[in-house]
């Protein structure tokens, strides 16, 4: 497909005698947010671990735009602009959002060997960023992560992925142990990147939550692709919780 962003394709994994996956093929199109729903032990975790460079598949290929590459790792993931947001943001409490922000890409000022941080231009970029994903209120750059709010630390953490150009975000579990503001922040965020060009892979319990952001719903079960190209707006909750639990079969 022309607009096909990834694709992952027949994707087998292993924990010793257990199949987790199954010959599992994905794919995401660019500009659109896909819910990735299943049951505990569905095998969403460990199909989005493969993705993300955190596990190798046994067997099967990964395409980019048509294609194909090899994830061995994070680093390479995020080199192919594949960006996940886990439920604990994966921040650094003790440092600032600016510092979050660039965690490990951070600019440098003067010659490259001094490596002195350009801690003017994090300010500044964080400031931006954190306009763009919706925050209102004014949060000084400086502020340590542990000061934030739940719903903020996820926000931080889409931020570093929409700023570095990551065409791919997928967030696992973002919305569990929020409060209704903050879990409606989070919704919110997602629809922005989507604004702002970029794909998602959703990955939640919370069905509800799925269906009020998602363009295109797919369900593992079993470590099995039971369904895929669910429209949220054709279908109801009650309908895809029972392919979720295999009573519609």
């Amino acid at each position: 497909m022309a607009d096909e962003l990834v694709r992952m394709e027949r994707i087998n994994k292993y924990f010793g005698r257990v199949q987790a996956l199954n010959d599992v093929t994905l794919s995401v199109r660019q500009n659109e947010i896909v819910g990735l729903l299943g049951d505990n032990g569905a095998g969403k975790s460990t199909l989005i671990k493969i993705l993300s460079g955190a596990l190798r598949a046994d067997s099967g290929d990964i395409y980019m735009h048509g294609s194909k590459v090899n994830i061995r790792n994070t680093t390479d993931a995020i080199a192919q602009g594949i960006e996940t947001i886990y439920q604990d943001s994966a921040l650094v409490t003790q440092l600032s959002i600016a510092r979050n922000l660039f965690l490990g890409r951070e600019p440098v000022k003067g010659p490259r060997f001094f490596d002195r941080l350009d801690q003017n231009a994090m300010n500044d970029a964080a400031r931006e960023l954190l306009k763009k994903v919706g925050i209102t209120k004014e949060i000084p750059p400086t502020t340590p992560i542990s000061s934030l709010s739940g719903g903020e630390r996820q926000a931080v953490a889409i931020a570093r992925a929409m700023h570095f150009e990551s065409e791919l975000i997928i967030l696992d579990e973002p919305t569990n142990n929020l409060g209704v503001d903050e879990t409606q922040g989070v919704l919110r965020f997602v629809r922005n990147a989507r604004d702002s060009g970029h794909s998602c892979i959703f990955i939640a319990h919370n069905i509800y939550h799925v269906f009020q952001v998602v363009d295109r719903i797919i369900v593992l079960r079993r470590g099995k692709k039971v369904a895929d190209d669910i429209d949220p707006k054709q279908t109801t909750i009650e309908a895809v919780e029972r392919i979720i639990t295999g009573m519609a079969f």
